[in-house]
């Protein structure tokens, strides 16, 4: 495994013998619009004690035509800046779901690696009985960021429209198996179900231990996902999903193994399913 992890006991260790280090703990807890919830609620009833909160709404495009898109890097750039969060400070993002490896990749691709998850986030972190604060988030001092964007970790459609009429990627789709196989509507009013030609169903639940765990499965268990999926790791891999959140998690787990040559379709599926010209397939095509 990279060190892109933090356990539960280090951060607790963190917590009480450096109070002032220059890192910022961030819940990035988020619900699908369509839940009609909103997860400041859940960070306000009780979060990882000094804790800050940041909304994926807040960090997506908000002009673009498709859900959760990157931002620009002065939008990123505010977002985080307001979190206290600087060019130097170490960042650990949790959640209590299935976000924190888009936010792992959101720093990265704009040139800020001091980030790390962690492993089995705030539900582990309950479960163990550690403590927890109430109420918003503590005042901090706003702190400047400047996002530098790094090139070639972010997937176009036009690469996906090459990919899937000529190869050269294998492409890696976190989607549920129902979604993916057209068998269930894909989420979104409007866009049509299905998967890429040439895509490869990897559910993103397969990278997680069960409850009260919840933490990501081993480097040697995520290698043998893939490989009884019939990914082929010796060239490039997209990931992809419905919006590009959980296709982050098929990244890190990519990471995890030691396969760096990897991008992430940010439309995805949301923004691939309402092209009237993109191949969509469901089961049972050939």
């Amino acid at each position: 495994m990279t060190d892109w992890l933090i356990e539960t006991d280090d951060l607790a260790t963190l917590l009480e013998t450096e109070p002032d280090a220059d890192r910022v703990v961030l819940d990035c807890s988020w619900y699908l619009p369509e839940t009609g919830k909103h997860a400041i609620e859940d960070f306000r009833a009780g979060h990882i004690p000094g804790a800050r909160f940041i909304d994926l709404a807040d960090i997506s495009d908000p002009e673009s035509d498709y859900v959760n898109m990157m931002p620009s890097p002065e939008r990123f750039a505010d977002a985080v800046g307001a979190a206290g969060i600087g060019n130097g400070t170490e960042v650990i993002v949790y959640d209590a779901g299935y976000v924190s490896a888009r936010l792992w990749w959101m720093f990265r691709t704009f040139g800020h690696n001091r980030v790390r998850i962690l492993n089995g986030g705030y539900r582990k972190w309950v479960a163990e009985g550690r403590p927890l604060e109430d109420g918003p988030a503590r005042d901090v001092p706003r702190q400047d960021f400047v996002a530098g964007p790094v090139e070639g970790r972010v997937a176009s459609i036009e690469t996906l429209r090459d990919v899937t009429a000529n190869g050269g990627a294998a492409i890696i789709d976190a989607r549920t198996a129902a979604k993916f196989d057209g068998l269930e509507g894909s989420g979104y009013p409007g866009v049509a179900s299905g998967y890429m030609p040439g895509a490869i169903n990897t559910p993103w639940q397969l990278f997680f231990r069960p409850a009260p765990d919840h933490r990501f499965v081993s480097a040697d268990e995520a290698r043998r996902i893939f490989e009884d999926r019939g990914v082929d790791m010796s060239g490039p891999v997209i990931t992809t999903c419905g919006s590009g959140v959980t296709a982050s998690i098929l990244g890190f787990m990519l990471e995890q193994v030691g396969h760096a040559d990897w991008t992430l379709y940010d439309g995805s599926w949301h923004e691939w399913g309402q092209q009237p010209d993109t191949p969509k397939l469901v089961k049972g095509d050939t």
